[in-house]
């Protein structure tokens, strides 16, 4: 967890005004944000092991057995954890959400046999991550902080997001749609993510040119 560290308060030549202005300064100096996570939150979390792609069945099952048998206090959040991931198809740049653990799903719950019976019963569960017999491990901290992002002050601490998705890979041909080049086809000799880029080797006047484009000005062929 992130330690906030208030900035080295000036010194104050007058004890007297030092004493009145002693509780503005320790508003001013010493109100560090506060820091929201997931993990702060009644009961604990466990994931759930469900069958491939039915994670929003098995959400929207368990929410509604939470609400048809008064569970609200026991059963209390199931989360399907998803990211923004930019990815780049026929040359298009887009963002999209994927789920980040495939087959996974997080229930925040109070532990006791009964809910542990409860969510497994439901369709499409096949179990608890690391359960042994009836008692699964709950998630640390800094798991439950690593899958939903803390926020300070309502806003969301920020994460490193992953590397763009793309459809392209070295030695692919591709043709170029704008530019100079508009039309030429050649194949793909550099790739660079992090610019978005890539280095397209184009016959031009029958030697190969290397010529550096955007992902967005090409396309597979």
């Amino acid at each position: 967890m992130t330690e906030f560290v208030t900035d080295e308060v000036e010194e104050v030549v007058s004890s007297e005004a030092a004493a009145e202005n002693d509780d503005a300064s320790n508003e001013e100096f010493f109100d560090e944000p506060v820091i929201e996570s997931a993990y702060d939150r009644p009961g604990r979390w466990f994931i759930v092991h469900t069958i491939n792609g039915h994670e929003a069945k098995v959400r929207e099952a368990l929410t509604n057995v939470v609400k048809a048998r008064g569970l609200e206090n026991e059963i209390m959040e199931i989360y399907i954890p998803e990211e923004d991931v930019t990815e780049f198809k026929n040359g298009e740049k887009r963002i999209v959400q994927r789920k980040m653990f495939p087959s996974y799903v997080l229930v925040r719950c109070h532990p006791s046999d009964d809910t542990f019976h409860t969510i497994s019963q439901v369709p499409s569960v096949t179990g608890f991550v690391g359960a042994l017999k009836n008692n699964p491990p709950a998630l640390r901290r800094r798991e439950v902080d690593a899958i939903i992002r803390p926020k300070i002050e309502g806003v969301e601490v920020p994460t490193k997001r992953r590397a763009p998705q793309h459809e392209f890979e070295i030695n692919d041909t591709v043709q170029i749609k704008t530019g100079p080049f508009a039309t030429f086809s050649g194949h793909i000799s550099e790739i660079n993510e992090d610019q978005l880029k890539v280095k397209v080797l184009v016959d031009i006047f029958g030697r190969e040119t290397p010529v550096e484009l955007d992902f967005n000005q090409v396309t597979k062929i």
